[in-house]
């Protein structure tokens, strides 16, 4: 009886194999597509950069010189979900880098991405804006975008 039970349970397993065999293996180019665009992906591309205002980079220059502790650092900008149209642009000061991060640089400024970040954001445009109510570093414009709230602090995606 135990042979039986073996038998039966080798039979499970390669039959169990075969029907996630495709899926794994689909799984498998899915995430080396990922990794190869990852690491192959040029961002210094026009159409895929994200590119700084003028004013963008004004305000940053201005904020490396007004406070000794600011002056190395660059300016993350990050997507996370939430927001009223579903993600949300963050903007950091941030002077670490890490390794997924794509560094875009204008005049000695710099603009720090993540990896997931970056696929919402190609070929997006920072801006610094002074408005009546607030200044702020925001997204002028992005590609990836469909929609979004009048603030422009929250966006859809396509």
């Amino acid at each position: 009886m135990p042979r039986l039970y073996v038998a039966v349970r080798v039979a499970m397993s390669r039959s169990l194999l075969l029907r996630l065999t495709p899926f794994i293996s689909a799984r498998i180019r899915y995430n080396q597509r990922l990794l190869s665009s990852a690491v192959g992906g040029n961002p210094s591309t026009a159409q895929d950069a994200v590119h700084m205002t003028d004013n963008c980079i004004r305000r940053m220059k201005e904020l490396h010189a007004k406070e000794a502790p600011t002056k190395d650092k660059m300016l993350r900008l990050t997507v996370e979900t939430g927001g009223c149209s579903g993600f949300q642009y963050i903007f950091l000061l941030d002077d670490k880098t890490n390794p997924d991060d794509r560094i875009f640089e204008k005049d000695g400024v710099k603009l720090a991405v993540d990896q997931i970040s970056y696929d919402f954001v190609k070929g997006a445009t920072v801006d610094y804006v002074e408005e009546l109510i607030r200044s702020a570093f925001l997204v002028s414009s992005n590609p990836s975008a469909v929609g979004g709230c009048s603030c422009k602090s929250s966006f859809m995606v396509k």
